[in-house]
This record gives C-alpha cells, structure tokens and sequence, in this order.
C-alpha cells in the first residue's frame, strides 16, 4: 500500500549510508591510534629503567599496588642480624633436562618435579632458578656481581626462595652449560636433547645462610615470600657475567627498606 511504501522510505532514511559508515570508522580509528596507552598495557611492560622502572611499579597496575605500599618488600640489605640458631637446610636438587627460557626480564630454568628444599620439616618444591645482575640482596651495602634465585613452592602454597651471591673468580662449569644454550631474544627458548643441569652445582660449600620474611622481587612484588640467602658465595667469570649482561642487561630491584624486619643468622 501507499503507507507501507512511505514507512520503508523513511526507514531508508534513516540508515546510514557507506559514506557515513566510512567516516565514522576512520573517526574511530583516530581516537584510538591518539588515545594514551592503557594501565593493563603499562603493566604488562614492567622493566628495569624508565618509566616502567622499579620506582613505578606500583603505579603499572593496581595489581601491582604493593611493589610501593608493602612493608616487606625484597630485596633488603643485610647488615643488622638481630638472632641466631637456624636449623639446617636440607636440600635436594636433582638432575633435571635443561629447559632455558629468556622472558626479557632474566634467564630462567624450568626445574621438573622432584628436588626440594626442607627446612624444620617444611618442605618446598623446586620451580625454577633464575640470574640477577647485579645482586639485588646487599651484604653490608655490598652488592655482588650476580645473585642466582631458587624458586621453591609448598603444599600450601607459600613460597620460599634460597638466594646465592656470585662473585667474579674463577668459572662456573653449570653457568657454561646453561649460558651455552641461553636465548639471545626475549620469549626464546631452549630445551637441547640430552642435557642435564643440578642445581646443586650452583650451591657454595657451605651452607649457612640468613633468613628473612620478603616478597617477590619483580611484579607483583607479593608478600610473604620466606627468603634464605647463602652467606658464601660461588664464583662465575668476567666473561660469565659479560655474557649475561650482553643478553639481559642490569636486572636488579634497588634495595627496599627493611622496615625493622627480623633477620636470623643461621650460626
């Protein structure tokens, strides 16, 4: 009929023709190439210096909050030990296939189940290890020229980290094999056939350590992280240290405050 032909020209009307279609898409497209870069975006690109430096962490994110307002932030500087009379570490690191990741942050080897760390019947999981430079734990303001961090898990959750300094001397045999096979570009991988690492090659000799309650070294800095850091240091190369540094660059949390914080010497 005559109205249900006027209806559909005025509904013709009123849809938007391809022109106005193109126009509104490229007006969209403007506003978001000039639109700022979004939290989660600043988050996900956390780094070592700059704006997504350690001073800003916890402006990256809301998630990351507590990289600025948490009150056991790690790592500290150990120089005022305030008790002694640890139990000894029971560790028990097996051989496991090398798996090195590059993340851009570190050089980091997934560890296969099975090797532990005990301490006064608490028993933890190894998870992985990872590399500083320079250390990010000080002794008495000194920093060394890497630090090797042991992730451990246990059953309930908690975390415990056992930290290693590593001074320049003579060279580290484990460090070889791993840095032989170690990504050269962030998200590489290498998971050479036949190759075994022990995490036991990168412990000192002895195995005094201090103890202390910290958090999580990178984002999200979560707190609550049990750390036993090993008073002797093990030994790598200039050239180790070099070709880390050639990979990753300085990777290394400044020192936060220690907030008065219990730390117990194991002797």
């Amino acid at each position: 009929s005559e109205f249900r032909q006027s209806e559909r020209r005025d509904q013709m009307d009123k849809m938007p023709t391809r022109k106005s279609l193109m126009t509104a898409l490229i007006l969209t497209c403007m506003a978001w190439v000039s639109a700022p870069e979004q939290a989660w975006g600043e988050a996900s690109h956390w780094g070592y210096s700059g704006k997504n430096g350690p001073a800003h962490w916890g402006d990256l994110s809301k998630e990351h909050a507590v990289c600025k307002t948490g009150f056991q932030q790690s790592p500290i500087d150990i120089s005022q030990i305030q008790q002694s009379g640890l139990a000894a570490l029971e560790i028990d690191y097996r051989a496991t296939p090398l798996r090195v990741i590059n993340n851009g942050h570190t050089i980091q080897v997934n560890y296969a189940p099975g090797s532990t760390m005990t301490l006064s019947r608490r028993q933890y999981d190894l998870l992985q290890f990872h590399f500083h430079s320079p250390s990010e734990n000080t002794l008495n303001g000194r920093h060394f020229d890497m630090e090797v961090h042991f992730v451990h898990k246990d059953t309930e959750g908690r975390l415990g980290v056992l930290a290693v300094f590593v001074d320049t001397g003579d060279p580290s045999p484990a460090l070889a094999k791993i840095w032989q096979h170690m990504p050269n570009h962030a998200d590489g991988k290498a998971a050479p056939a036949d190759v075994a690492v022990r995490g036991g090659d990168l412990l000192p000799s002895s195995q005094s350590y201090y103890r202390f309650v910290g958090s999580l070294t990178t984002p999200p800095c979560s707190e609550g992280v049990q750390w036993h850091v090993m008073k002797q240091p093990i030994t790598a190369s200039p050239e180790q240290v070099d070709q880390f540094l050639a990979v990753i660059g300085a990777n290394n949390r400044p020192v936060q405050k220690s907030n008065n914080r219990l730390v117990i010497d194991s002797e």
